[in-house]
């Protein structure tokens, strides 16, 4: 078993478009569920995991983001306020300098999952193997995706290496939204300014290092409704 990542990135930086009227006043990652809003979810769930650091970007409505996290200790946060909105891989990009060289844990502020048997954080770390990796995609199926209603991102070989589906193709997985990655990735042949992590991701599987893991609990790829239904069903 490898050592968990100690240092995380939280992508807080994206337009909330979708969430329309809610973001009008808020960022995305504001809206509360649950009775708090979504950014604390994913920062709750890294403290419990043990990541003692974590880097939060930010664009849109960035001071509330940032008069939001200012008394938080816990994972000690360290802001990433982009001008110009950077995508995801262009943040991380950004954010280097403050994240280090070890693998880290990369969450989208914008979702939502119920753990399983085991914390979903914990059980990907167990499955992080460094020696055979640059990234380890947390998985949903396609099919129990709250707030998705795409055809997939990935096939998943029964080792967990990866391949991204063709154009007409539908896949039984979709990326959840968190992943351990090694930084080094980001600064390997990118552009500067704004780019995907889509492609990292391909450079990663063209060198048969991409991996994933399926969730074991449910969650949404998306901003979920601000009331659940009260039995809280996160999976279809």
């Amino acid at each position: 078993m490898t050592t968990a990542p100690a240092k995380a990135m939280v992508m807080a930086a994206g337009l909330g478009l979708r969430m329309r009227p809610l973001t009008l006043e808020r960022p995305k990652p504001l809206i509360p569920v649950m009775g708090k809003p979504m950014l604390d979810h994913a920062l709750d769930r890294l403290e419990e995991a043990g990541v003692a650091s974590a880097v939060v970007n930010s664009h849109y409505k960035g001071e509330m983001i940032a008069a939001h996290l200012a008394g938080r200790t816990s994972p000690a946060i360290t802001l990433s306020p982009e001008d110009t909105l950077l995508e995801t891989g262009g943040g991380v990009k950004k954010a280097l300098p403050l994240l280090g060289t070890d693998p880290v844990y990369v969450v989208n502020a914008d979702i939502l999952w119920l753990d399983g048997p085991s914390p979903t954080l914990a059980r990907l770390a167990r499955h992080w193997n460094p020696d055979e990796m640059d990234a380890l995609l947390l998985l949903m199926a396609t099919t129990k995706a709250v707030g998705y209603e795409g055809r997939g991102d990935y096939h998943m070989d029964p080792l967990g290496r990866l391949t991204r589906r063709s154009e007409q193709e539908i896949a039984p997985f979709v990326y959840a939204g968190v992943q351990i990655v090694k930084p080094e990735l980001f600064g390997q042949d990118t552009p500067d300014g704004a780019f995907s992590t889509n492609r990292v991701w391909d450079r990663a599987q063209e060198a048969g290092r991409l991996f994933g893991s399926p969730m074991t609990g449910c969650g949404s790829t998306s901003a979920p409704p601000t009331r659940w239904p009260k039995r809280r069903r996160c999976c279809r």
